[in-house]
């Protein structure tokens, strides 16, 4: 509701959250959101005083705009304010220093309350002291009663605008804000079918509202990116129980759009977000997705700068699955980045948890791989077989790689081998594939509860 205040010179008007007529919010995922508050209004003519109230306590102050929509060229901002000093008890003592209150306290002895009349002298690091019938006090316990609030102390934080106006017609007025603590971030479900060869993936976004402010039947967009801010903001992660969202979930509620080098994406329905509330709502549901399982043991660079006279052991072939986020393969979209949570059924058709990744933003027709642990049932060992300094800074190394499959099925594990300086592969006893500029791979199939070696030299030049 609209209330004027005209005991001043100049008209004083306010407005709450019950002149809004829309609202409007987009939430970045950089701790960040922009907020667009439509609101009725109606404003005489002339300069006067407009109290915006009920927005975001993280409201960035710099970032606020207000216009009229029904008449752009009938209003105008002469002067913008931002007013936060929250009324609090202390916040009240301190106005009220150097002058009167009444204190009820009771009479230990009658058991009635008095009214006392008291000066406050000062109201530092919270103890306040009293000047009470020309003696001074502290530690007085009571109801302290002011007479009233003072004007510069506010019971929520308030837009302030000095407005001219050239008409009294009712107006439709947005203001337009960013606000810190409101973030939202993308969690998946990933379910593996028996043979780890299809899956089924249900996304869900996770928005975490600290803000500072409710958000009444809002129009909800989303912002994927990594958009550039000035400074880092603290994120704060969201939590909740990923094993609640395992299930059958609702048909994707938003629609996805390129937006600038982002992709921003826009509920189909207006939701409301709660000031301290962490909301999940459904991104996406995509049923029989291909999987690729990878099997990947990896080198270190050092192996080839010193001599290894033991055998080294206990190390970890890791377990990855793969996913092409292709339209053929019932995906396509782009994909906010996010933490996926993999399950699998177990022999009593029974979901079990079975590892986690986190993902980067995904455009359609990329790959995305998530490591899900390490595999029980496969042991790697390396054994470097020769080290021989053949010129300056140059050598010549050879390992012998053994891998070792008891899992009741043929592996292939694939031998990831990170490379040093100038090299070159001399000998090799499977053949190899060149990733990059320092690594290589070999692709070795292993049978079930067999064992198979693989050797080769190289010279490094550092």
């Amino acid at each position: 509701m609209l209330i004027r205040n005209n005991t001043e010179a100049i008209d004083k008007f306010s407005t709450g959250i019950d002149d809004q007529t829309a609202v409007e919010v987009t939430v970045y995922n950089s701790n960040i959101g922009l907020v667009k508050d439509l609101r009725k209004i109606k404003l005489i003519k002339g300069t006067q005083e407009l109290k915006f109230m009920d927005v975001a306590s993280q409201i960035i102050p710099t970032s606020v705009s207000i216009k009229s929509l029904s008449a752009p060229e009938s209003l105008f901002v002469l002067e913008q304010n931002y007013e936060y000093d929250l009324l609090s008890p202390r916040k009240l003592l301190d106005k009220y220093v150097g002058k009167t209150v009444k204190i009820y306290s009771k009479n230990p002895y009658t058991d009635k309350e008095e009214i006392v009349i008291a000066e406050i002298l000062s109201n530092n690091e919270g103890q306040s002291i009293f000047k009470i019938n020309n003696e001074i006090t502290f530690g007085h316990h009571g109801r302290i009663i002011f007479p009233e609030i003072p004007e510069s102390l506010i019971s929520k934080p308030t837009l302030v605008w000095l407005l001219n106006s050239k008409t009294t017609s009712p107006q439709s007025i947005e203001a337009l804000y960013l606000t810190n603590g409101i973030n939202w971030r993308a969690d998946y479900v990933l379910v593996l079918n028996e043979k780890d060869t299809t899956s089924n993936l249900s996304g869900w976004v996770t928005i975490d509202n600290k803000s500072g402010a409710m958000y009444r039947d809002a129009k909800l967009k989303l912002v994927a990116g990594d958009v550039h801010r000035v400074q880092d903001d603290y994120r704060r992660e969201s939590k909740f129980r990923a094993d609640e969202m395992v299930g059958k979930a609702a048909a994707p509620q938003f629609k996805e759009e390129t937006f600038f080098e982002y992709h921003i994406y826009s509920l189909d329905r207006k939701a409301t977000i709660k000031e301290n509330q962490t909301k999940q709502i459904n991104l996406l549901d995509a049923q029989d997705i291909p999987v690729k399982k990878e099997f990947i043991y990896r080198g270190a660079t050092y192996y080839y700068q010193s001599r290894y006279a033991d055998t080294i052991s206990g190390e970890k072939v890791g377990v990855f699955i793969e996913i092409n986020n292709k339209k053929e393969n019932n995906l396509g979209m782009p994909l906010p980045k996010g933490i996926v949570r993999v399950y699998k059924q177990d022999s009593d058709k029974s979901l079990q948890f079975i590892g986690e990744d986190s993902i980067d933003h995904t455009p359609k027709d990329e790959k995305i791989r998530i490591k899900l642990g390490n595999a029980f049932d496969i042991a790697a060992t390396r054994k470097q077989m020769s080290w021989e300094k053949i010129a300056s800074r140059t050598y010549e190394v050879s390992f012998e790689i053994s891998l070792r499959n008891h899992k009741k099925e043929d592996v292939i594990v694939k031998v990831v081998e990170p490379m040093v300086g100038d090299w070159k592969i001399l000998e090799s006893s499977q053949g190899y594939k060149k990733i990059d500029a320092f690594t290589v791979s070999f692709e070795m199939p292993v049978q079930k509860d067999k064992e198979v070696k693989l050797t080769y030299k190289a010279r490094v030049k550092f």
